[in-house]
């Protein structure tokens, strides 16, 4: 009979002492599914990650750039190696925290301290080529070109005329020239190669694009530019402004007028104080910041919502609680038959969406047509969310609909866990409900919710939804420049600010923002330090 050899080298080491160690070749064993998806898994991370680099680069941001380089690095070195096994698990979430967390906190920060905004979206560069192409007019004599409008490989607009009897072509990005193999017709461009024609249903799909496409005729901007306002025929128009680097300067050829760049308010500007638009983003340094107090038609109104910011959010939770807390101390005692049954109906306002519950409130509230007017009250026409006083006193109450249900949660799961001998002991010794209340079960309650109030105070400092669909944040004051109004918080002032005042001020929406949470950073800081005090209990 024949033994193996694997068997017989597994045999000779048990004389020694020692076991031979038994290898096995299959090719099935070193076949691992799992290092084959994770190479597919990191080749895709890579791909991505490079096409985020070349259009980082193409587009100059060396910000994101030098971003994306750091973290393709750090995942291959992480995914890689044998010496980074903790880090395969930390990565993903460290990777998140910065760009949704730490990268938005710098980049505000950054804007609070700038002019951006509506006016002023980019760099002095854009500004330059913006205020040359607006302020054009048509060179007086120039011809008229029968245009086609065309599209490139990567899906660019374009013109292209026959001018001198050659087919030319060009983008916004491209001067026009020479079209080799193209096909002319009369007067006019049917084909390019390279371009696609756009058929008469996409010209219309696209026609505002189209009537502010600009093609510059030549690499000398004094050249002009073609454009078209139907599509059919293409004129020769130049800027009315002629730019001197070395001054830093503007003329108005037809005028005379000079606009010299003003780095302090990011505006070529001349001396009458006339502005041409659009700007670009310059330094203010704290001029957001001061602009709320110094300027008595955003002043009152500010201090007018950042008071009511502070009384909505305490309101709301000594309301909720008070409410949440007196049905779980109901719903507790065993007597009460149908608990369960109870437990349940109150925690319904809690599982609809708060935004649909606020618009479904916004509608019964309504002051002509609404539930509680018509049918409660009898058509008696209470102002509920166009009165400034009663609006507010409106919101409480519907957040006291959507909140109690939380705090009933949290304080029946509280009750529960409390020591009952220590309750009963208090019975024993002859103390009344209201004491066992006071001086037992709060402070133990306290122990366990204060930092569930804690969150519940921030968030309803920033409650917007809320804000946004009930109400609006109206009705607004009268005389501010901000479209702001009584029952704005100051995340829905941010909001605002920032979209709906008419001129879109990021740099104000940011500089609030900042405000906003250096006030809930020091208060929920003071109210934690405050919660180590029931640690005594």
């Amino acid at each position: 009979m024949s033994i193996s050899r694997g068997a017989a080298e597994h045999d000779s080491g048990a004389g020694t002492g020692t076991k031979a160690p038994i290898v096995d070749a299959s090719p099935a064993r070193n076949f691992r599914p799992g290092f084959v998806a994770k190479i597919i898994l990191m080749a895709c991370i890579n791909a991505f990650g490079l096409y985020g680099l070349l259009a980082a680069w193409s587009t100059g941001t060396w910000g994101v750039f030098a971003g994306l380089v750091i973290a393709l690095i750090a995942a291959n070195y992480v995914y890689f190696s044998r010496r980074a096994i903790p880090g395969k698990y930390l990565y993903p979430g460290l990777l998140f925290l910065f760009t949704y967390q730490l990268f938005t906190m710098a980049y505000t920060g950054y804007v609070a301290f700038t002019n951006y905004g509506d006016g002023h979206n980019s760099d002095k560069g854009d500004a330059i080529e913006q205020i040359l192409s607006y302020n054009e007019s048509r060179v007086e004599g120039s011809a008229a070109y029968p245009v086609t409008v065309v599209k490139d490989g990567d899906g660019n607009l374009g013109f292209a005329i026959v001018q001198d009897g050659v087919a030319k072509v060009g983008t916004a990005e491209k001067p026009l020239e020479e079209a080799s193999g193209a096909q002319i017709e009369g007067n006019s461009v049917k084909g390019v190669e390279g371009f696609t024609v756009l058929p008469f249903a996409q010209i219309v799909e696209n026609q505002q694009e189209i009537t502010n496409l600009r093609v510059p005729f030549s690499d000398n901007a004094e050249d002009g530019s073609l454009r078209t306002q139907d599509a059919m025929n293409a004129y020769q128009f130049r800027s009315t402004l002629e730019f001197d680097k070395a001054t830093d300067t503007m003329t108005d050829t037809a005028t005379g007028d000079v606009y010299t760049a003003n780095g302090e308010t990011g505006f070529f500007t001349n001396a009458d104080g006339k502005n041409l638009t659009p700007g670009w983003r310059v330094s203010v340094g704290f001029d957001n910041f001061t602009y709320m107090f110094t300027d008595s038609r955003v002043s009152g109104p500010f201090f007018s919502i950042l008071t009511w910011t502070f009384a909505f959010a305490f309101l709301s939770v000594a309301t909720t609680f008070a409410l949440g807390l007196f049905f779980a101390l109901v719903f507790n005692d065993p007597r009460v038959r149908g608990r369960k049954f109870y437990r349940a109906i109150l925690i319904l306002p809690y599982a609809f969406p708060g935004f649909l519950s606020a618009l479904v409130w916004k509608g019964m509230l309504n002051e002509r047509f609404g539930f509680v007017n018509e049918v409660l009250l009898g058509g008696n026409g209470v102002q509920w969310l166009s009165d400034p006083w009663i609006a507010k006193f409106s919101i409480l109450m519907v957040n006291l609909w959507l909140g109690f249900p939380y705090m009933f949660l949290i304080t029946t799961g509280a009750l529960q866990s409390l020591p009952g001998d220590v309750m009963e002991s208090a019975k024993m010794d002859g103390a009344s409900p209201w004491r066992v209340l006071r001086s037992i079960i709060l402070p133990l309650l306290m122990i366990s919710t204060a930092p569930l109030l804690i969150s519940s105070f921030a968030f309803n400092f920033n409650n917007f939804s809320l804000i946004y669909m009930l109400t609006g944040g109206g009705p607004n004051f009268t005389g501010s420049p901000l479209l702001i109004g009584s029952t704005d918080i100051l995340i829905s002032m941010v909001y605002s600010v920032a979209f709906e005042s008419g001129v879109k001020q990021y740099g104000l929406a940011s500089a609030v923002s900042i405000l906003i949470f250096i006030m809930v950073g020091v208060i929920s800081w003071l109210g934690f330090r405050q919660t180590r005090k029931l640690e005594e209990y």
